[in-house]
Formats: C-alpha cells, structure tokens, sequence
C-alpha cells in the first residue's frame, strides 16, 4: 500500500486526489479530493500568455495542497498540467512557480497523454459494468480529449476546443446569442470533423463523459438538489435526456445558472460552452454509431477521471523508485 497524490491543473480548475493505492491487488482508495477553480487559462487562446493574476490563483492553490499532502504523509506526488500550460508561451513561469511551492515539477503533458490518463482513470472502474470498445470523453476547460478502447487505448484525438475557450472566443452574451451560438459550433463541428478522421466514433459501446461539465449536466438531468458525486457518479442516461440539459443550461441567463442548487459557482459563466460542446459531441457519437448499425441510447457519466489515471501512475513511479 502507497499513499500518494494527483494533482490535475487545467484550464479552469486544479484538483486533488489523495489516495492509498495497492498495485497488487489493483485498488485505489480515495482519502481527499478536492476542487478549486483558478482559471488558470484566463485569456491565454487570445493572449498566448498566462496571466499573472490567473498564475497567482494557481500558486496559492498549489500551497495549499503541498500543506495538506504533507499533512497526510503522501509518499509521492505528481503534478500534471494540460491545455492552458501547454498553450502559454510564459508556461516556463507556471513550472517555476509550481515547483517553488510544491516541491515538485509539473509536468506539461500533450494531448495524447492526457487522453490516455483519462482513459485509464474512467476505465478502471467501468470494465466490467459496461460493454466496450469505450469512448471516453475528457471536456476541460480548453481541451477535450476523445479516447477509443477497451482495456487499452486503440485511438486518441485531443481537440483545442473546451469549456472556457469556448466562452472566451464566442459566447459573449447573457445567454448568448443565436449568432455566438453558431460562430461557436462551427469551431465545434470542424473539431469533431478532425477528431472523426483519427478516432472512428461509430465503434463506441460505451460513451463516457467525464469532468466538471459533463458533471454538472449531468446534476441538472438528475435535477438534484445538491452536487453529489456519488449519484452522479457511473449515472446512465437517455441520449435525449443529456441533449436537453445541454441545452436547457446554454440558453439560461447566468443569474438563473446561479440560482441552480448543484451549480459551482466557478462553473456559473462558462457551463452553457460547455453544455454546447457535450451535446455536439453526444449527437455526433449517436450518428456514427447509427451509421456503424448500432444504436447509442444511453451516456454514462463518470466522477473518474484524468485524476485517478495521474493517480495510479504516481503510485507506480513510487514503486519504481524503491
């Protein structure tokens, strides 16, 4: 047994997972997950460049946890970064922060390997609940990863599309407009049009989302009172039933997003981007999957994640070194 810790740092919120894991017998038990949101991507897809307030929030997040890894005694930590990091031509000032404050250097992950750290994470508690091949589907705040496999990784497609580059380059308005709303799903459509060509959609059993958007859809289809991952949490839903949450939480004003008792309040200005982004993928996935001869129903959501998938392999590389 290990005890170690996963830190996610994304576009718009860094996470931690602090866990006792056993390779052996193949379990991880969480001891504390936690969220902040830092938007830490503020303005970087028009900038290329973090800002220094955005750094600012991320450092002191950073402390933070070194306190409580500390006070949990982890053996090992890693840090990971994704989109926003690795779009930001300043990143050399994140790794330097990072590491003055942690003790640890992040490391500024591609694409490809953030998908299959989510896929690993999602996985490693679906297999078994549900048919693959699995289409895993990681929606961050400036990425979103598509994954395709069954106990390992067949194909991968990262596309620069996410909730808060979304909102940032579009989605202006208070609901946005039917303008801003089509300007938008054009970047959309092109993604998934890219995406298509390197991970063939139509072979997906099992569509997974996964992350703070797809949750939070997800709590809106269930119309919960409160945020609770562990209903949420391996929730299977009707195809219809997701498309109309998406587009129930794009077209309400940010006051009414507010108001939503399972809502992050970090999540209140950029949900309907994301909320855009799941339904085009939801909807592209049911017409390849048709157009194969199957006929997708229903989505799961999963509360793991990239966060479980940077876990485990923290406990490896802490074997590893023994």
């Amino acid at each position: 047994m290990t005890r170690v810790a996963g830190i996610d740092c994304g576009t718009n919120s860094i996470r931690l997972l602090v866990a006792d894991v056993d390779l052996g017998a193949g379990t991880l038990t969480d001891l504390e997950r936690t969220m902040e949101v830092v938007r830490l991507g503020q303005g970087v897809d028009r900038t290329g460049r973090i800002a220094p307030e955005a750094l600012e929030r991320t450092l002191d997040a950073s402390r933070r946890y070194a306190r409580r890894c500390e006070e949990l005694g982890v053996e090992h930590v890693r840090f990971v970064a994704t989109s926003a990091s690795r779009d930001a031509e300043n990143r050399q000032d994140f790794v330097d922060g990072v590491l003055d404050a942690l003790g640890v250097e992040p490391e500024v992950i591609s694409g490809h390997e953030e998908a299959e750290l989510s896929f690993r994470g999602a996985t490693g508690v679906l297999a078994g609940r549900h048919l693959g091949p699995f289409l895993v589907v990681d929606l961050g705040g400036g990425s979103t990863e598509l994954v395709l496999g069954t106990t390992s990784v067949v194909a991968a497609h990262s596309m620069d599309v996410g909730c808060v580059r979304m909102t940032e380059r579009h989605l202006a308005g208070d609901p946005p407009t039917p303008e801003q709303v089509a300007a938008a799903s054009a970047d959309i459509e092109a993604a998934l049009d890219a995406a298509a060509r390197d991970v063939p959609l139509g072979r997906a059993a099992t569509l997974v989302g996964l992350a703070g958007t797809v949750t939070t859809v997800t709590a809106h289809a269930l119309d919960l009172d409160a945020y609770d991952p562990q209903v949420i949490d391996g929730s299977l839903l009707p195809v219809d039933r997701v498309l109309t949450s998406c587009r129930e939480l794009l077209t309400m004003s940010r006051a009414k997003r507010e108001r939503l008792p399972f809502m992050h309040p970090g999540r209140v200005d950029v949900i309907g981007a994301g909320a855009l982004v799941w339904s085009a993928v939801v909807a592209r996935v049911r017409t390849e999957v048709a157009r194969s001869g199957g006929n997708l129903r229903t989505v799961v959501t999963s509360e793991h994640d990239i966060l479980d998938g940077i876990t485990w392999s923290a406990a490896e590389r802490s074997a590893d070194r023994v």
